[in-house]
């Protein structure tokens, strides 16, 4: 499209009223639009836009200093004799004799060639073509250079291929004459399906009333202004209603001038294009009426799916496996070293729920389709309890309020693409969740310096409790054997051996007493901590899952309401 717009600047002066350059900044919204709704919106909907980006595009891009206008009419009408006199002589037989216009001619003013790829693109068969070229009346024609003049099947003939052909030439050409007669200019369908419907197309729709030959002075002005009134009504105002007769140059006069200030102005195609881009715009309008949409989900909302996902994901249960791990482990580590072996049988809660390891690695996600590698943990495999019927039907609760909150001041199409958008990765979810859990450093792992120290106490008062029953038992030993006995220094009135033996022992069970009040706090705020990263997991997960695909629902229908606004007439 940009680089038509050159040659639609040098084709169109500066003094018309119609601007090319707004008209492609319209197409480009357009399409900017289409590039940014594609899937989120019914195709249905889209496809006017479509078709019109299409057939711009490649308007443009074929000859700009032709005008296509087509005769339009129903059966008796007399277009196609309109269609000879205004070419001034016989172009086809045929169509003369026929009782309906079954095909579409072409007469061309001026060579053939130039407009050869814009009747390929019409479609109007080479055998139809004609060229009003004559050396003895060039001069008298060479107004109308440029003028490709199509007579159209009638629009009203019993044959349904007519009338579809009737139909998709009105969407291509770019100026349509519309020839009624005395009889029928009053005709229901003419006004209800066709000038009805052509309202966005006022600057190039001409109304021709024929065969005015047949009328009288008085007459003619009464059925005029009846015709002006019938135009009027079908929004159509201003446009011009000119009086015509195929029985000479007089007759064909008006309508003659009209087509030769068309194609003197050469804007009757970016005319054409400007209706057809109000028209589609006007079709889309409803789909983005609404007032403003938020352009993110309020925090709320996104907290309540956060704790939804965290229950279903077992969080609690892990945080209170990690909160009694804790208490296991730093018992085991600061505990009386000679009951250590007993608290060493009992298994570890989080090894239960294989969470007892520190989280793996991220692996390397292989490149596929160009696409940069991804680091991304492996799917875990833990054991954390399956969720209950009542948190994953919280869950979806959860998901659907983010939707209905999102989507609330949407159009519908767009409240059910993020509908959809919400649940698009749900499948992923539950290994998402596991592996957000599994991937979470609990912080279990490390031991604090506090356990280090009174673990070297315990080992130092367990030490010397030894070296007081070692002690005590030489001297048992020395005596059983009849030795000298051996002379204990003495504590106070107490031997040194027993006071190690004893003191030890009890600074031991004292110490691991002191400690159980610290170990529960400890655990405690583990398990706090532990909480706190696993949410945090869960809501990178939810984010990415839920809320990140209906964000960009949300910023896509601000950037296709922006777009639609570019492309709304001013």
């Amino acid at each position: 499209m940009t680089d038509i717009l050159g040659r639609v600047r040098d084709v169109f002066r500066p003094d018309q009223r119609a601007d090319p350059d707004r008209l492609v900044e319209r197409l480009h919204a357009v399409n900017r639009f289409l590039a940014t709704v594609d899937g989120h919106l019914p195709d249905e909907r889209l496809v006017a836009a479509h078709t019109l980006i299409e057939r711009a595009g490649t308007r443009l891009a074929l000859s700009l200093n032709h005008t296509v206008v087509a005769l339009a009419g129903a059966t008796g009408s007399g277009k196609s004799s309109l269609f000879n006199s205004l070419a001034r002589f016989e172009m086809s037989p045929v169509g003369v004799r026929r009782p309906t216009t079954g095909v579409t001619h072409a007469c061309v003013w001026g060579p053939l060639d130039g407009a050869a790829r814009l009747l390929d693109w019409v479609g109007v068969l080479p055998r139809h073509r004609f060229v009003r070229e004559s050396a003895l009346d060039g001069a008298d024609e060479a107004a109308l250079h440029g003028l490709v003049l199509l007579d159209l099947p009638d629009f009203d003939s019993v044959e349904w291929s007519h009338r579809s052909e009737v139909d998709r030439l009105l969407g291509l050409v770019d100026l349509v004459v519309w020839v009624v007669d005395p009889q029928k200019y009053a005709d229901k369908v003419l006004h209800d399906s066709y000038l009805g419907e052509f309202h966005r197309h006022r600057d190039v729709t001409v109304v021709a009333l024929n065969q005015a030959d047949r009328l009288t002075a008085n007459e003619l002005t009464r059925v005029l202004a009846d015709l002006r009134r019938l135009v009027d009504a079908d929004q159509l105002g201003g446009v011009p209603v000119l009086a015509t007769s195929a029985l000479g140059d007089a007759g064909t006069a008006p309508l003659r001038a009209t087509l030769e200030q068309a194609v003197a102005e050469r804007q009757a195609a970016l005319r054409r294009l400007s209706g057809d881009v109000d028209t589609v715009v006007e079709g889309l309008a409803d789909l983005v009426d609404t007032g403003r949409a938020d352009d993110d989900v309020d925090r709320p909302t996104i907290r309540r799916l956060i704790d939804a996902l965290a229950s279903a994901a077992g969080v609690p249960a892990v945080a209170e496996a990690t909160e009694q791990a804790y208490r296991h482990r730093a018992v085991a580590a600061t505990g009386w070293p000679l009951a250590r072996g007993l608290r060493r049988l009992r298994p570890d809660p989080l090894r239960r729920l294989h969470l007892a390891e520190a989280p793996a690695e991220p692996e390397r996600v292989p490149d596929h389709g160009g696409l940069l590698g991804l680091d991304r943990p492996p799917v875990a495999a833990t054991s954390v309890p399956e969720p209950t019927a009542a948190q994953r039907s919280a869950v979806g609760l959860a998901v659907r309020a983010v939707a209905e909150r999102a989507g609330a001041t949407l159009p519908a199409p767009w409240s059910a693409a993020v509908t959809a958008a919400s649940r698009s990765r749900l499948a992923d979810l539950p290994d998402a969740l596991d592996r957000a859990v599994a991937s979470t450093d609990l912080g279990v792992q490390r031991q604090p310096i506090w356990w280090r120290l009174v673990n070297a106490v315990q080992w130092l008062v367990t030490v010397a409790a030894t070296v007081g029953l070692g002690w005590l038992v030489l001297g048992y030993a020395v005596r059983a054997l009849g030795l000298p006995e051996l002379d204990y220094p003495l504590v106070g009135s107490a031997p040194l051996p027993t006071v190690l033996l004893l003191g030890g022992l009890l600074a031991g069970v004292l110490l691991s007493l002191l400690v159980k009040p610290v170990i529960r706090w400890a655990a405690r705020r583990a398990r706090w901590r532990a909480e706190g990263r696993m949410h945090d997991a869960v809501a990178e997960a939810a984010r990415g899952y839920v809320v990140t695909p209906v964000r960009e629902v949300l910023r896509a229908y601000a950037e296709a309401r922006s777009a639609l606004a570019v492309a709304a007439p001013r």
